[in-house]
């Protein structure tokens, strides 16, 4: 099978919701192929919706070292770090990213949820106002949130 073919049968199996099906696709790739930049975005979204945090991390940190200029890299190596646990190293990993990510929402949002779970309050406050001025849609789901939970209850 080309390597075409492979990403849009992956890309199948993920739009299915059936990611592991998708990662076992991505996988019958040559390794030479498995490490070009579509197979490795399709396998970190694979990894992500499979909810697979390690290794969805070290495939968004790969490719962020491999297209530093690209934000949604960043942002999705962060998260998976922060779903590991570790969300002192997710945080510090999306303030290495490229300047491009100071205009994303989701850069100020995901920042807000580091810093209420680091126990921030102040900055997760001044990241989550930001976010929600630059897109109003996060409101809702701020509210649901559980990592800005209590976020409004005091200092």
């Amino acid at each position: 099978m080309d390597f075409v073919r492979t990403l849009e049968t992956a890309l199948g199996w993920l739009e299915l919701g059936l990611p592991e099906d998708s990662l076992r696709e991505l996988q019958s790739l040559s390794a030479r192929d498995r490490m070009r930049k579509q197979a490795l975005e399709m396998k970190l979204s694979a990894e992500i919706q499979a909810q697979h945090w390690n290794s969805g991390a070290d495939t968004g940190r790969l490719l962020c070292l491999r297209e530093p200029t690209e934000p949604q890299f960043f942002i999705n190596a962060a998260y998976c770090l922060h779903e590991t646990g570790d969300t002192l190293a997710a945080r510090n990993w999306l303030l290495t990213g490229p300047s491009a990510l100071i205009e994303d929402p989701l850069f100020h949002y995901n920042l807000a949820c580091y810093h209420a779970v680091l126990g921030e309050r102040k900055q997760a406050r001044s990241h989550l106002a930001r976010a929600i001025a630059m897109d109003a849609s996060l409101v809702d789901m701020a509210a649901k949130d559980g990592d800005l939970a209590g976020l409004d209850d005091g200092p």
